[in-house]
């Protein structure tokens, strides 16, 4: 039977809270994998300590967590920063009429020449 995921309602947490979880997710990660410590702080290069550190909630860098991640091959979390740029309908408007609608006209004493 799969398993129900829980959708986490990060608004409701403290960031004390949310950083807490995020360690906690890492280390689900890493278990879910059969990773240890040692092994992940040989992958990624820091130290065993900084991981469990990471992993008890204790605030870290955004290097750290790419770090983690990377080696996790769970940077597809990452995604969901992604924003794409959004314009307004009139900005798009000037946009289209700035767009070139034909070629330019070419001297046709210039074409012979060059060719």
């Amino acid at each position: 039977m799969p398993r129900k995921r829980i959708i986490m309602d990060w608004y409701a947490l403290s960031d004390v809270a949310a950083v807490r979880e995020i360690g906690r997710n890492l280390q689900l990660m890493r278990l879910n994998q059969d990773i240890s410590q040692q092994e992940l702080s040989v992958q990624t290069g820091l130290s065993r300590f900084t991981i469990s550190q990471v992993e008890n909630g204790r605030p870290a860098s955004t290097l750290t967590l790419v770090q983690l991640l990377r080696a996790l091959g769970r940077l597809d979390v990452l995604e969901v920063l992604e924003e794409s740029a959004t314009i307004s309908p009139l900005q798009a408007a000037r946009l289209a009429r700035q767009q070139r609608q034909r070629a330019s006209r070419r001297d046709e004493d210039a074409l012979t020449t060059e060719l």
